[in-house]
């Protein structure tokens, strides 16, 4: 997603240091080009070697330490930088951007960089309220730089409120969302994920081994493309993306309720969830005993829950609607079948059986198949990658209908 991005990362000398070496390695996980610097103060909390060690590129200290490279190491640095973020953003270092100093090698390169510069500020909460640093960051916005907001909850120093860090998965949402161009701006995305539950008593229920990454994954990428996402999730123990509106369901029939809610005012339904098919006829109120014979068996009637594809397929109109296939044997056969009984516009399908295309795994094996039957085989891809893919041609859909 950051393919050809080059960060720089200035890090200062607050305890909120410690949790940019998380920012670090998810931009890198993401393909970004990250480098960075730190002020002698930040080294006393993080060793520059861990930051090293993650990005793959030499940290930068001193002003005047052996050049890594032949040339004038802040301005190069300033030149090279597709984005500036400073974290953690200290009320040290925003009072200096602001008051014009230069006096170390992070400074002088903000100063230097006509890149976008991002500050997130950490800091005890009386110091982030203090009047001059409010004034300092108000300065500082009125130019043209950009802040991502502090939290608020119990401080290293043990007060609570305002000025802690944002944190990781934030700021790599907030970087994801700037390099990602808008062309999902004013279109509403529903996205089912992970698997549903059916009780069978107090204690037990049947489910299925979908982890919901996949419909993650395609949530967050929409989310950056600038759309206005609902996340329809069953059980999962993945934490949501930042910004889309997470309805969470248990069962088939409450996925289906969801879905409906949200349909008529969405453009794009994308069926990424493992909804079971079957539900038991009747739920015991009470734990069902075993019996006392290794012989006894438990028989249990199942009935069929509604096709929550092949009814919004039939009442689609103009939506899109995208289905997945995960099958173990006649893969194309079968999501052909589905592809046209269903009503998508074009179908993923993969082969759950095949090692890193399989449920739980974070990368995925997939072919697309549209309605005219072509099909569009990839290589094993992670899961962003193949959102991106499959978000790519929700987009060129669209166009085409407006």
């Amino acid at each position: 997603m950051l393919k050809d991005k080059h960060i720089i990362i200035g890090v200062t000398g607050g305890i909120a240091a410690y949790k940019v070496v998380d920012v670090v390695s998810r931009l890198k996980k993401l393909n970004a080009n990250v480098e960075v610097i730190m002020t002698e103060n930040a080294t006393k909390f993080v060793s520059p070697l861990t930051f090293q060690t993650l990005s793959l590129n030499p940290v930068y200290v001193g002003m005047f330490d052996e050049p890594k490279n032949y040339d004038v190491e802040h301005i190069s640095l300033a030149e090279r930088a597709d984005m500036f973020l400073i974290a953690p953003a200290t009320a040290n270092i925003l009072g200096k951007i602001a008051n014009g100093i230069a006096d170390d090698l992070l400074t002088t390169t903000i100063m230097a960089t006509k890149s976008k510069v991002v500050f997130a500020p950490a800091m005890n909460t009386n110091m982030y309220q203090n009047p001059v640093v409010q004034g300092n960051i108000k300065y500082l916005s009125d130019l043209g730089y950009e802040f991502i907001n502090p939290g608020t909850g119990i401080l290293a120093c043990q007060t609570y409120g305002p000025g802690r860090m944002a944190e990781p998965k934030d700021i790599v949402e907030y970087i994801l969302s700037s390099f990602n161009n808008k062309q999902l701006s004013g279109r509403k995305i529903v996205v089912t994920a992970g698997p549903t539950i059916e009780p069978i008593d107090p204690v037990r229920y049947m489910t299925n081994h979908s982890s919901g990454k996949m419909g993650y994954s395609i949530a967050k990428v929409a989310k950056a493309r600038g759309a206005d996402v609902v996340l329809i999730t069953g059980p999962t123990a993945i934490e949501p993306p930042t910004g889309v509106k997470v309805v969470r369901v248990n069962t088939t029939r409450e996925m289906f309720n969801a879905v409906e809610e949200q349909f008529s005012s969405c453009d794009v339904l994308i069926k990424a969830a493992a909804p079971l098919d079957y539900r038991p006829d009747k739920v015991s109120d009470e734990k069902i005993k075993k019996g006392l014979k290794e012989t006894d068996e438990l028989n249990i009637k199942f009935v069929r829950n509604p096709d929550i594809a092949a009814h919004f397929g039939k009442i689609k109109e103009n939506r899109i609607i995208v289905g997945f296939a995960a099958e173990t044997n006649n893969i194309t056969q079968y999501a052909k079948e589905k592809l046209n009984n269903k009503n998508f516009d074009f179908i993923v399908a993969n082969d759950v059986s095949k090692e890193g295309a399989g449920f739980k795994s974070d990368t995925n094996i997939v072919s697309i198949i549209d309605r005219e039957g072509s099909i569009e085989n990839y290589p094993i891809l992670n899961k962003i990658q193949v959102a991106e893919m499959l978000l790519d041609k929700v987009t060129n859909l669209l166009n085409i209908k407006s």
